[in-house]
């Protein structure tokens, strides 16, 4: 039994194999129509399947492999397809790696000189005062000594964990490799605090775009 993918986008089955080579006779779906056996895990096109070459009348008899020519073709397309939005996660990822290690070797430079620390939150508090409001000021007050304290550079690190999957990903993704690692590093850049520095602006258009793309059915086929 089988699945395909109709050119509205829409998935149906459960057909057989009879059915199908009906379909294909009636012109209802061709060699590119994506298709699965099912139970299988990937999606392939009709053209790959040697039970179906006659049908579409590739001339290859049904013990013979899948044609080299048809399984090629979405190939190219599917990299196209895949580059932008793959560059834009590099991007997004890359940039939150160097802001955070800005920030994390500051952090560190400041708790390495104690007197250092203890004047720049000097500064800050300082500053705090100006704020009419004490509630807002005590918890801005919080907000730093969390920020620049212990916790801080462990949020960093988090970032930097987290910055480095996104870059990985994207690289796998703009290479077709590895389609759960992909898909996982597109929701990563959709959540802000994951990605602190450009994650709030760009992560979420940036990534619900990776989403929508990598979901395509000619480009998840074209995984390996």
């Amino acid at each position: 039994m089988y699945r395909i993918i109709g050119a509205d986008q829409k998935e149906y089955g459960s057909v057989t194999a009879d059915q199908l080579r009906q379909w294909i006779a009636d012109g209802r779906v061709n060699g590119q129509t994506p298709a699965q056996i099912e139970g299988a895990p990937d999606w392939k096109t009709l053209s790959s399947f040697p039970e179906f070459a006659e049908a579409l009348g590739l001339g290859t008899s049904a013990g013979a492999p899948p044609p080299l020519v048809a399984q090629a073709d979405g190939r190219p397309t599917a990299l196209r397809r895949v580059k932008a939005p793959a560059v834009a996660l590099m991007i997004i990822a890359s940039l939150d790696i160097l802001l955070t290690l800005w920030g994390l070797f500051g952090k560190l430079l400041m708790h390495a000189n104690p007197q250092r620390y203890d004047s720049q939150m000097h500064e800050l508090e300082n500053l705090l005062q100006q704020l009419n409001n004490p509630q807002s000021r005590e918890l801005m007050e919080r907000l730093i000594h969390v920020m620049y304290g212990p916790w801080g550079i462990v949020g960093d690190l988090f970032t930097l964990v987290m910055a480095g999957l996104i870059l990985m990903g994207a690289l796998k993704m703009k290479s077709l490799r590895s389609y759960e690692f992909s898909i996982t590093a597109a929701i990563l850049c959709m959540v802000p605090c994951v990605t602190p520095c450009c994650g709030w602006i760009f992560g979420l258009p940036f990534g619900i775009w990776a989403l929508v793309v990598l979901r395509s059915p000619e480009v998840k086929s074209s995984f390996h």
